[in-house]
């Protein structure tokens, strides 16, 4: 199946031809895809399409703490998706996709793509094809008994949830922004124009009528949105990214809007304001000043780019 339309075919499709349920058995995953797909039910279909995800965790020796963090986050933001771990190491052939109506099985597909952005949403020699749908529900339901809810308070006796590589002390280091390494950016969190946080924009976007005033977004300049330092892939939708914070939060982001110029928590652009205003020691939907940033030690934030997924952020001082 061409790599254009895999996405869009296996994973999105039949939900717009009356499917609401999409059950996932796969080898690898990522919350990122997880954010992905779920961003991209909201657009189409102005709602949640309910998501079980299963993920071989015993036959992939585990998982590793970065993922398990995003996926945790998921699974308690959004009540529509449930992701579970196996925990016996139980045969895994393939990756399925299998489509419910009312909870009764209608299709399923079955291929080499695990739910990962690198598989569905870049160009790769992964395969995909429809599968016999009962004997998919079958292996489903092994697996289903054979699993644990990845929020299970006891989840690490069960798993392996392994360390990533630490964050290096070098890149934790913040150099000067006019002399910065070629794999981090700085980004301004005031306006040129005068120096203060956007009125309506940026940290105060949602500082109007009718909007959640916790709304926000990183400015974006233009020359580093087309550098490619972000992916700003051109596709309808651009894959989503993570980042680990300084202060080790989780968050998975995406460039969006006209000319790419925002970086956002794309299922909830409350979270980032959230953040940032944690941060800053304010209230939650209060106006952000250029004297609460100079308050806190900064008025930029800085990105080291790790891989074409995961990043760095720093807002320490």
């Amino acid at each position: 199946m061409p790599y254009k339309s895999l996405a869009e075919s296996i994973l999105l499709a039949p939900a717009e031809n009356g499917a609401n349920k999409l059950c996932i058995l796969t080898k690898s995953a990522s919350p990122n895809m997880a954010s992905w797909l779920l961003f991209n039910h909201i657009r189409k279909l102005k709602t949640f399409i309910n998501i079980e995800l299963i993920i071989d965790t015993a036959g992939s020796d585990g998982i590793s703490v970065s993922a398990h963090e995003g996926f945790k986050g998921l699974h308690t933001m959004i009540p529509n998706f449930i992701c579970s771990y196996i925990y016996e190491s139980i045969p895994v052939y393939t990756n399925l996709y299998i489509w419910l109506k009312d909870d009764i099985p209608i299709v399923a597909y079955a291929g080499t793509a695990a739910f990962e952005q690198s598989d569905f949403l870049v160009k790769t020699h992964e395969s995909i094809s429809l599968y016999n749908t009962s004997e998919a529900w079958e292996q489903y339901q092994t697996a289903v008994n054979n699993s644990v809810y990845c929020n299970y308070a006891e989840v690490e006796e069960d798993v392996m949830i392994y360390q990533t590589p630490a964050i290096s002390a070098s890149i934790k280091k913040d150099c000067d922004p006019l002399h910065h390494r070629s794999d981090e950016v700085f980004l301004p969190l005031v306006t040129k124009r005068t120096g203060e946080p956007g009125i309506h924009s940026g940290l105060n976007w949602g500082q109007r009528k009718g909007r959640n005033p916790n709304q926000a977004y990183i400015p974006l300049p233009i020359k580093i949105a087309k550098s490619g330092f972000f992916p700003v892939d051109p596709i309808e939708s651009p894959p989503h990214f993570s980042v680990v914070t300084d202060d080790k939060r989780h968050l998975i982001l995406r460039v969006e809007q006209q000319n790419q110029k925002a970086i956002t928590t794309p299922l909830s652009n409350a979270q980032l304001g959230e953040y940032f205003r944690n941060r800053l020691n304010l209230a939650n939907g209060v106006f952000v000043t250029r004297a609460d940033l100079e308050r806190h030690g900064r008025i930029n934030v800085r990105f080291v780019k790790i891989d074409s997924e995961h990043y760095y952020m720093d807002f320490s001082v």
